[in-house]
């Protein structure tokens, strides 16, 4: 059977056949899935997908934090103040620019890291799917949206 989208040029897109309402969605549900995980360590997702990349290399600049992640310097610095209020990371100017802004670890954001090694278990057992499945829907979201900020 035909859906309604593709009956007609002039019928209205329907919602669940759009790919930005699916992806919108599963974003909101594995927010919500990490939001859970993260509120006893006083994460919120955004401050974890910076100590992610802070774990694996620091110190880093802010500029490379925000390449990194996506986001904008009014984004970031919020982001950052509340971690650095946590006592999870801290700023510093570097000795060999001053324009640039270093971002590190503090021991207790390093601590952080070992209460998170389970999350993505918990997040793939709660998918559904398997590792190998998450892997590959990753590696496809990703050249997705790749592909569509090259379009841009």
């Amino acid at each position: 059977m035909a859906s309604r989208s593709s009956t007609s040029e002039h019928s209205a897109p329907l919602l669940d056949e759009q790919i930005c309402f699916a992806l919108y969605n599963a974003s909101r549900a594995m927010t919500a899935r990490y939001r859970e995980l993260l509120e006893p360590l006083g994460l919120t997702y955004p401050q974890y997908l910076v100590m992610l990349v802070l774990w694996e290399s620091e110190p880093v600049t802010v500029s490379h934090l925000g390449a990194r992640l996506q986001l904008d310097s009014g984004t970031l610095s919020p982001l950052l103040r509340r971690l650095e209020a946590a006592g999870f990371v801290e700023r510093n100017r570097s000795a060999d620019d001053e324009r640039s802004v270093l971002v590190s670890l503090t021991p207790a954001g390093d601590e952080l890291r070992a209460q998170t090694t389970r999350f993505p278990e918990l997040v793939c057992g709660a998918s559904g799917l398997s590792i190998d499945a998450i892997e590959m829907l990753r590696d496809q979201v990703f050249a997705f949206a790749g592909n569509i900020r090259t379009s841009i």
